[in-house]
């Protein structure tokens, strides 16, 4: 019987590949396992981003991927915040967040609990807030030297910065065609429509708009007035003979108003009288007089001071005497005083050459020119006097002191925009060139303003 060819079964590749070769006998060996890699890491943040906020006092604080981002106040600069670690307690679905104010170093910690909130009314950065008024996320902050702040919070996703790996050309484009706009909280302000200051050859230019005034005479202590069409300065033919001028901006004209050992005019905020400081008896007094008629001009106060800073109010002006700050009502009466060493700190000294200017809505914050009592070694110092001189902002409810001058440059005589989100000052760096700067009142966006000194901020 003829029998057929006979079948082989051969393995093919596939099944061959990767098997180890055996011998008959041997039993299989189990496959190796590859060691376990790290756990998969696990996000410490809930959401992409929430906004708390509260009120009484009115305040709000970003969070972000990375942690605290920014805390807001109306009235005040942002604060930076440095974020540190956070802690998760899941039994009650709550986070502590943990930071550093980038300015003053104060600790602050963010605590969130999933609940429902009521508690806050000014959720200002959504054009839609919840029509139920209730929010996923109860919130309070304590800062070291704000204190404790009570609130709501919710998921703001909607503020979060756009991402766009890959942009289309045309807006590549757009972008490198503008200029680089600093990264400030600021998003709108004013520029003064008129000031006044000393140009290099010590002349006065009085400004308003695009039209300059030169005038004749030599002068200091420049004030414009609120409505900007008029100037206050001194003059001096010698220490014992200076004169208190206005000049009108529209005549050209300048007009005598007090003449005496007088000095440091400030217009009232309606503009319609001023202050200075008359040498009476061997002390400097605060004296006051109706614009329209300064030979009426009387005492205020009596008392021995050595400097004005200006209105803080109608019937209130701010003097010093290098112990204490003092508001000094048209009648003669303290209102208030502060010791200069609590405002001043260890870093800076009295010195008559300081000053302190108030917020022009906002009390509680004061802008202070200061002279360095150890400055850094990259600040210059002053051609004439030898001394550093620097400016910060002082909350005079907290106590927080921010530094916000350049420290590489003699940073002094500071003034508040009208609207109060700019400050001009007189800078000079390590070359003594002088010239007026400004900056935001977060410190963001230095620029040189004009080449000219002692400037007074007008409309």
């Amino acid at each position: 019987m003829h029998k057929g060819p006979r079948k082989v079964l051969l393995a093919t590749p596939l099944l061959l590949a990767g098997l180890p070769a055996l011998s008959f006998g041997q039993t299989p060996q189990a496959p190796k396992k590859l060691p376990a890699g790290p756990a998969a890491p696990q996000s410490t943040h809930y959401p992409i981003f929430i906004l708390a906020f509260g009120n009484d006092p009115n305040w709000s604080l970003r969070i972000g991927l990375k942690g605290p981002e920014r805390m807001d106040r109306p009235g005040y600069p942002p604060i930076p915040l440095e974020a540190a670690d956070v802690t998760h307690e899941a039994a009650a679905d709550s986070w502590t967040y943990h930071a550093k104010d980038s300015a003053t170093g104060a600790a602050v910690a963010i605590h969130l609990t999933r609940e429902a909130c009521t508690d806050a009314k000014n959720d200002t950065l959504t054009l839609t807030p919840p029509p139920s008024g209730k929010y996923s996320f109860r919130a309070s902050v304590e800062h070291a030297q704000l204190g404790s702040m009570t609130g709501c919070g919710r998921i703001a996703a909607e503020l979060f910065p756009r991402i766009n790996n890959q942009p289309d050309q045309e807006e590549e484009d757009d972008a490198k065609k503008k200029p680089p706009v600093p990264a400030s909280s600021v998003t709108s302000f004013k520029s003064p429509v008129s000031a006044a200051y000393l140009n290099l050859a010590g002349k006065i230019v009085f400004k308003r708009g695009a039209t300059n005034h030169l005038i004749g005479s030599e002068g200091s202590q420049l004030a414009v007035s609120h409505d900007g069409k008029r100037l206050l300065y001194t003059h001096e033919d010698k220490p014992e003979d200076r004169a208190i001028f206005l000049y009108d901006f529209a005549t050209e004209k300048s007009t005598e108003l007090v003449r005496g050992q007088v000095q440091q005019a400030f217009w009232s905020l309606d503009d319609a009288r001023f202050a200075f400081m008359k040498f009476v008896d061997g002390k400097w007094h605060l004296w006051s007089a109706p614009i329209a008629s300064p030979e009426t001009a009387a005492s205020v106060f009596p008392g021995d001071i050595v400097a004005i800073h200006g209105w803080v109010d109608t019937q209130t002006i701010l003097v010093d005497d290098l112990q204490q700050l003092s508001w000094v009502t048209d009648t003669g009466t303290i209102q208030q005083a502060i010791p200069e060493k609590d405002i001043l700190g260890d870093a800076f000294g009295s010195s008559s050459a300081g000053t302190f200017r108030v917020h022009p809505l906002n009390p509680d914050l004061l802008l202070v020119s200061a002279e360095w009592l150890k400055p850094p070694a990259s600040v210059p110092s002053d051609t004439h006097t030898g001394g550093s001189f620097g400016f910060f902002l002082y909350e005079i409810r907290s106590k927080r002191r921010t530094l916000l001058c350049p420290l590489n440059m003699l940073s002094q005589n500071a003034e508040w925009s009208r609207d109060g989100f700019q400050i001009f000052f007189t800078g000079a760096d390590s070359a003594r060139r002088y010239a007026t700067y400004h900056m935001f009142w977060d410190g963001i966006g230095l620029q040189k303003y004009v080449s000219g000194t002692s400037l007074a901020i007008g409309q």
